[in-house]
């Protein structure tokens, strides 16, 4: 009787995986964080694409040259089981559009992100002024790394996020190299793969005119939200719906 039991629960468990398996979608998503965080700040979105059946791959940047952020979200595509949505926040947004072109990866969704053109680096873009746009609170360059102003992290950066995460993203931020942030784009993956991109007007990180406008020039599939740059941690379900409808436009 206690085999008899034993070898039931197992072909139900057996068979609860076969069905869970059965049921995940035909499309992977790849997560690439930006600069100042790591991949941990995903976890909101992971979890609720991953109930959607989503295979989820988080990449974890070095954020210490573009190159290096290109190989480990090369080595996430490489591993996914299926045709790839490449998303990028912030900075992850030229790292996308680096590595895009792979021929795994089906579309790119950029979220209140940078996307440059060929030649262009995220220093040069965000160097560049927009009338009536406060700049990003970035302290000086010291030893190779830039980091943003603790005092100001959570006004500038997570405005609608709880404060009692947007202090400790302060004080947990992750210098940025000179090397990711002067890396210059070779070939943009957006003018050969389908964009979207979803803008935060709240942001004070990122203009939203200068997300708007690096948006119309990749002809992007836009949509605005009212969010802080965090949109990630502000609004993980509208985030996660946004990426699922690039994913269903990719079957």
């Amino acid at each position: 009787m206690k085999r008899a039991v034993v070898g039931m629960i197992a072909a139900l468990a057996a068979s609860a995986a076969s069905a869970a398996f059965a049921a995940e979608k035909p499309v992977s998503i790849v997560l690439v964080h930006g600069a100042f965080v790591d991949a941990s700040g995903w976890r909101p979105v992971y979890d609720l694409l991953s109930k959607k059946g989503y295979e989820v791959l988080i990449v974890q940047n070095p954020t210490i040259t573009l190159e290096g952020d290109a190989t480990a979200t090369r080595q996430a595509i490489a591993q996914a089981r299926h045709p790839v949505i490449l998303v990028g926040h912030s900075y992850g947004g030229a790292v996308i559009t680096q590595v895009g072109a792979d021929p795994k990866v089906k579309s790119l969704v950029y979220l209140a992100a940078f996307a440059p053109d060929a030649g262009e680096s995220v220093l040069q873009l965000a160097s560049t002024p927009v009338p009536g746009a406060p700049p990003a609170p970035l302290l000086p360059p010291k030893d190779g790394f830039i980091q943003v102003d603790p005092t100001k992290f959570a006004s500038a950066f997570a405005a609608d996020v709880d404060p009692a995460v947007t202090h400790f993203m302060a004080a947990s931020q992750v210098p940025w190299g000179l090397g990711a942030v002067g890396g210059k784009i070779t070939a943009p993956a957006w003018k050969a793969k389908p964009s979207y991109y979803l803008l935060a007007t709240q942001d004070l990180m990122i203009p939203p005119a200068a997300q708007r406008a690096m948006a119309v020039r990749a002809k992007a599939t836009l949509v605005e939200t009212p969010s802080s740059h965090a949109v990630m941690l502000s609004k993980p379900g509208y985030v996660a719906d946004f990426i699922a409808m690039a994913a269903d436009d990719a079957k």
